[in-house]
């Protein structure tokens, strides 16, 4: 199955460029460090199309292929927005456990816009590693208050239908091989990202404008790689239904937890252990039922 690798190289990239990512928050602050995935990632596709170009013809997008484009561009806007809303209130582990809910509110939404097959098993699959993102993410939950909740909840149905806009794009192109299709939307959808936070910037922090061209050779590296894995999440999107995809991503949660353990030294309680067994089992049911 194609959309198992490059889901997981999409994974592994977007790690590589978190990390990136999180060393300019400190610098150009987080809607700065936010907008560098777009602005500088958008010449990266632009040249891969270009490059892609000169072996086979490129689908011509039509109304609904750029109307799909840009409700994805637009929703993954917002949802980093209400992320960091939600990181701000109730820290990191709680955001992250709330967003990673994006796997069920993808298949519920693609069911329901994009018609997508959704059986009780493959259902079931993703809600059972949802529920072991919760416990593997060791946030305290006691004090989250309903406002956070309802923001992280947001952002994360947020990212899922902004996956769902990929897709719809996706498919809405009228011919083309899926690395064809996916070089394409994507360096749509980062013209669009890109042209957005220019102009919010622009008459909004024009400070962190200039920090971000002062960084400019950490951006690159940050962008480079934010283009390389959104690429071969298109990919993913363009193979199978974006449901499947996201929730073999959560697999990254699991290589977090050990990375932390081994590297951090720091420690795995129980609940944390039983969240990592359950996203494992939930990621192998659902590559079960959609072999």
């Amino acid at each position: 199955m194609s959309w198992v690798a490059a889901t997981l190289i999409a994974a592994t990239a977007q790690t590589a460029r978190n990390a990136a990512q999180a060393g300019l928050t400190a610098q150009i602050g987080t809607v700065g460090a936010t907008a560098v995935r777009f602005v500088f990632g958008f010449p990266f596709a632009a040249l891969g199309l270009l490059a892609v170009s000169a072996w086979v013809p490129l689908p011509v997008p039509g109304l609904t292929a750029m109307g799909w484009a840009a409700l994805g561009a637009l929703a993954q806007i917002a949802a980093t927005a209400f992320m960091l809303v939600t990181m701000r209130e109730r820290g990191f582990g709680v955001a992250t456990a709330l967003m990673k809910t994006e796997p069920v509110t993808l298949a519920l939404i693609g069911a329901l816009v994009l018609a997508e097959p959704l059986g009780p098993a493959r259902l079931a699959a993703i809600g059972l590693a949802t529920v072991g993102v919760v416990l593997a993410s060791g946030a305290s939950w006691g004090r989250a208050g309903w406002g956070p909740v309802a923001t992280g909840i947001l952002s994360g149905a947020l990212f899922g239908l902004s996956a769902i806009g990929f897709r719809g794009a996706l498919l809405a192109l009228p011919e083309g091989g899926y690395v064809t299709r996916a070089i394409t939307v994507l360096t749509i959808t980062l013209g669009l990202q890109a042209a957005i936070m220019l102009a919010w910037l622009a008459l909004r922090d024009r400070a962190a404008l200039r920090a971000i061209a002062a960084q400019w050779r950490v951006s690159v590296g940050a962008g480079a790689l934010g283009a390389f894995a959104s690429l071969f999440w298109f990919i993913g999107f363009a193979l199978t239904p974006a449901a499947n995809v996201r929730t073999l991503a959560l697999v990254e949660v699991v290589m977090a937890q050990i990375l932390s353990g081994r590297v951090f030294r720091q420690r795995v309680g129980p609940l944390q252990l039983a969240g990592m067994a359950l996203i494992l089992a939930g990621v192998g049911w659902l590559l079960a039922v959609a072999a």
